[in-house]
């Protein structure tokens, strides 16, 4: 049997290492292993479309010309927005494109710049 403590959200003791984290595989809840104190944030964990993390600030490039509903504009390929905010949804982007406006994007269709 492992010396891994508990799962602490669902009890379960098939709690298992990988790297600094430990996982449980029944609830899928990570917390870390130095025993530290478990920090939830309120932010949730977007990845770009190429799997780097995100974080509120952040500028970014987008990767595929996008059609706006209702406009007949389009945002093309490479236009970097600056300072997006991280939202729950569908669109977890929020952001304000120069020439276009307040806007929401998936975080699969931008890179980290």
């Amino acid at each position: 049997m492992s010396s891994f403590p508990p799962c602490p959200q669902c009890g379960s003791e098939y709690t298992y290492q990988d790297q600094e984290m430990l996982i449980c595989p029944e609830c899928a809840h990570e917390w870390v292993v130095n025993g530290a104190v478990e920090e939830e944030s309120d932010a949730p964990l977007i990845s770009d479309a190429n799997g780097n993390m995100l974080q509120d600030g952040d500028n970014v490039t987008v990767v595929k010309d996008l059609k706006i509903k209702g406009a007949s504009s389009v945002v093309k390929v490479g236009t970097k927005v600056k300072n997006i905010r991280l939202v729950e949804g569908d669109h977890n982007i929020d952001c304000k494109i120069d020439g276009i406006g307040p806007m929401k994007l998936k975080s699969d269709f931008v890179k980290k710049a």
